[in-house]
């Protein structure tokens, strides 16, 4: 067993995306406000720096922010373009028409377009300057348990293991081994993003989702481009639906115009669709080659590209949001607007909240699963609640097709999202890809062809290995791999007979690869290195073999200016 060192701290932060730097901020707010003994605190974040794994659209709300840092502009937010106009069109495969009107869930006014990533790290500046450390390139592994005492039901969480370093790809310790360290706390704030590894197990583990319908999750494919100047105009925020995808696939594209000539675009695909053939990062190729896109990235140069999973069920599939000395928030809670397409600022509030939670209960000491409950009520009286219940079934709507799904959309407005059923069914996505032989019946293609494929130029459109480039993804080759099958001889036999491999397609860095063994026939070849952190494979492997945990410290993305 391994000699690990003991960190001891009051507060513990998972994740240092938008809440859980909104969490860390605000502690340190109450700290100045109420006086007495300093809590310690303290924030994780796997990423090699602050603010590196972080992609959006983005559009900001910034009601939380205003709320969280009155002065922000005084401060310096990296706000880099507030939205002067909204544009909604609907796509065919060469033309488009403009929707005369823009529906009030896509109406942007005061709201900012801006680099998720720039935003994040500016935050954590203020996090810093108020003395409270972030660990960069710190993963943790592992939650732990203490056992459950007095009247208390369940285990009490007590902390997090960071990942060892240090081992090679064999699993064997190298000369510059180092364990991981525990960290334990009285209150711990599981902010680890969508389909957050930690979260997952917590969930799991004390079920913490019961009675929950099952999150549903889409994937968005962005790129930021370079056109030339006066091609766009700043503040113009561009959606659209239809092309390419068809009228059963849930999703649309964006387009976000931003100083310096830059444009933010990016595709957003449901991963519940119904097609075991169906090609994300294929369609965002053919969204490029639609002549609105073409042209505004005609004689432009791509700078960067990443992919990212987003929590898209609502209301009904948020879990438990606490636990004995644990609280969930963010987009590993599912605080994400699928109608709006906005998380940010949910994500920020449910930050605050928790910090509140855990302030008053350290200082009451009782930080039993009773006590923390009332981060949960907070929840249900803030304006999260009021914002996702009115549209709480409206990503499940989509699963009747798109045109039902818009006018559900449509229809809540007036019903505060109630329909007969109520919540509507809904389904993990690996349950609603279909197989080969009941989605094509007798015209099944072959499992190594790709529908509907398109031509790659690297001009206006790229293969998954220049985007994993465009990306600044990097992993030290000489580690296990973080994407863990835990049965690849259902990938040879059963998923490619039945499903046609599907996680060569789903997966938008090209991770998971079919070769020959030597014998003709195939095997599932791991590219690990190439890995986006989207998250896509844990969520899709329609046998939920594939688990996603962190790899070593700081490995992943660069996503600088995203």
């Amino acid at each position: 067993m391994a000699d690990r060192e003991t960190l001891e701290v009051d507060v513990l932060i998972v994740g240092g995306g938008p809440a859980g730097m909104a969490a860390a901020l605000r502690l340190a707010q109450l700290q100045k406000a109420k006086g007495g003994e300093p809590l310690a605190i303290a924030v994780l974040e796997k990423a090699r720096e602050v603010g590196a794994h972080m992609l959006s659209g983005a559009v900001l709300d910034p009601s939380t922010l205003a709320e969280l840092i009155p002065d922000f502009k005084a401060k310096g937010a990296p706000l880099a373009t507030e939205v002067q106009r909204d544009d909604i069109y609907f796509l065919t495969r060469t033309g488009k028409f403009r929707l005369p009107i823009t529906p009030p869930f896509f109406q942007n006014h005061g709201n900012y377009i801006i680099s998720l990533n720039r935003f994040v790290k500016w935050l954590g500046g203020l996090v810093e300057a108020e003395g409270i450390d972030i660990f960069t390139g710190f993963p943790a592994t592992e939650v732990l348990f203490d056992a459950a005492t007095g009247a208390e039901q369940e285990a009490r969480v007590a902390g997090v293991r960071t990942g060892d370093r240090g081992i090679d790809k064999h699993g064997q310790k190298k000369s510059t081994f180092e364990p991981g360290v525990d960290i334990r706390a009285k209150v711990t704030i599981f902010m680890d993003g969508v389909r957050g590894n930690l979260t997952k197990s917590l969930v799991r583990q004390l079920g913490l989702d019961e009675n929950r319908s099952p999150q549903v999750y889409a994937i968005g494919i962005k790129e930021l481009w370079e056109v030339p100047a006066g091609r766009t105009e700043p503040g113009r925020v561009v959606h659209t639906m239809g092309y390419p995808l068809k009228m059963e696939e849930f999703g649309g594209g964006f387009m976000y115009s931003l100083h310096d000539n830059l444009v933010s675009l990016g595709l957003v695909t449901g991963l519940d669709y119904r097609d075991p053939m169906f090609d994300p990062h294929v369609s965002f190729q053919h969204l490029k080659r639609h002549p609105l896109v073409a042209s505004m990235l005609q004689g432009a140069s791509l700078v960067r590209y990443g992919a990212k999973a987003l929590p898209e069920g609502g209301w009904y599939t948020v879990p438990r949001l606490y636990a004995a000395g644990a609280l969930i928030g963010g987009d590993a809670a599912g605080f994400m607007n699928s109608a709006r397409l906005k998380g940010i600022h949910l994500a920020m509030r449910s930050g605050m909240l928790a910090a509140e939670t855990a302030f008053e209960a350290i200082g009451k000491g009782d930080t039993s699963a009773a006590a923390l409950k009332v981060y949960e009520d907070r929840v249900n009286a803030s304006a999260i609640r009021k914002e996702l219940y009115p549209v709480r079934n409206v990503h499940q709507a989509f699963g009747y097709g798109s045109l039902a799904g818009a006018m559900f959309t449509g229809l809540s407005l007036f019903t505060g999202g109630w329909w007969f059923r109520d919540p509507l069914p809904a389904h993990g996505g690996w349950t609603r890809i279909e197989k080969l032989t009941e989605y094509y019946k007798d015209a099944r293609p072959d499992s190594d062809a790709t529908v509907n494929p398109v031509k790659i130029d690297r001009q206006l459109t790229f293969d998954r290995l220049t985007g994993v480039h465009y990306s600044g993804t990097r992993h030290p080759e000489d580690q296990p791999s973080h994407l863990i099958v835990h049965d690849a001889s259902v990938c040879a036999t059963r998923c490619r007979e039945e499903y046609g491999n599907p996680c060569i397609r789903f997966c938008p860095a090209n991770v998971y690869e079919m070769v020959d063994d030597g014998t003709g026939r195939k095997k599932l070849q791991i590219n690990a290195s190439n890995c986006v952190h989207c998250k896509t494979c844990d969520i899709m492997d329609p046998y939920q073999i594939i688990d996603w945990v962190p790899p070593e410290g700081g490995g992943g993305p660069q996503y600088e200016g995203m």
